[in-house]
């Protein structure tokens, strides 16, 4: 069983494609105070946590709630795809300028398995060709030269790659 050690406070970024079981890897670990979910975000404000028109909002609300946390000193996880650049450079900024680590944990499952996963969700299936290109982004993030996310400015990178293992994985908080 792998231990990974996680700073508190600091900030934890969930990435992997839709279905890939981030949410699940979040109640599992945290508190639910501690998460800020995009999806969770959506449906506050659309009244459906699918309803994509209410991204940009979900993400302002997000971003504020995370900056209030992190200034106040609290361990906060961000749940949601985080398969683009611009969303880790974002996140990583926002943690610094509060003085605290960034470590991201990916869940980078196989393509069968997170396809399967998403089929299976009930209410909230992501388009296929939409998970086929969080996993494409996601390939290039994790397979790119030089450890891609690291040279981002994490702290600390995990990667999980099977069911197993993300099962499994067990996180210590380390008081900082």
């Amino acid at each position: 069983m792998a231990i990974v050690a996680i700073p508190d406070p600091s900030l934890v970024v969930l990435v992997g494609a839709a279905g890939a079981g981030k949410t699940t890897f979040a109640a599992r670990h945290f508190d639910p105070s501690e998460v800020l979910s995009s999806d969770g975000y959506r449906a506050l404000i659309a009244g459906d946590e699918a309803d994509q028109r209410a991204t940009r909002a979900a993400f302002g609300r997000l971003h504020r709630e995370l900056a209030r946390r992190l200034a106040e000193g609290c361990l906060t996880v961000v749940d949601a795809t985080n398969v683009e650049p611009s969303a880790r450079r974002e996140l990583i900024s926002r943690a610094r300028a509060a003085g605290l680590s960034a470590i991201a944990i990916v869940l980078d499952l196989p393509a069968a398995t997170v396809l399967a996963r998403n089929a299976a969700r009930t209410g909230r299936v992501v388009d296929e060709l939409v998970v086929r290109r969080h996993l494409d982004r996601l390939r290039h993030a994790v397979d790119g030269p030089g450890t891609r996310l690291q040279a981002e400015g994490f702290s600390q990178v995990v990667v999980l790659r099977d069911p197993v293992e993300v099962d499994e994985v067990s996180l210590v908080r380390l008081s900082g």
